[in-house]
């Protein structure tokens, strides 16, 4: 039974929730980065490949919805995709060549910082001093 959880159970679940997350634009990746790390037993590298095919059918399932109700805003695609372009090939070399170490260290480092914010940060949509 326990092999069939880890095996089937819970990497569905994982799906669920990632898709979950993507639809919602909000980066189900992490999440999956994080099981295949911890749970999964995925080395760092090849989980950030799987990582980067996961999320481009997620992408395209995704968009239209978020095109259709106007949560694109045309004016930043341009710089945003050349910008991204451009850091994520840089990045990608980079962490290529990182210990996995170090490289595990780097994107916890993230989560932490990330998940401080969204605690502590200012509330979304509020300005400074409102």
């Amino acid at each position: 039974m326990s092999a069939v959880i880890t095996q089937w159970v819970l990497p569905i679940l994982v799906g669920a929730a990632t898709g979950i997350l993507s639809g919602f634009g909000v980066g189900g990746g992490t999440l999956l980065l994080v099981y295949l790390t911890t749970f999964a037993g995925v080395d760092q590298h090849l989980a950030q490949g799987i990582n980067l095919l996961y999320f481009l059918p997620a992408a395209l399932t995704a968009l239209p919805a978020h095109w259709k109700n106007g949560y694109i805003r045309r004016d930043a695609l341009l710089p945003a995709i050349l910008a991204g372009l451009l850091l994520s090939g840089a990045a990608a070399w980079l962490a290529t060549g990182l210990d996995t170490g170090l490289l595990r260290r780097c994107f916890g480092g993230f989560l932490v910082i990330l998940g401080l914010y969204e605690l502590f940060g200012p509330a979304p949509g509020k300005k400074e001093g409102n």
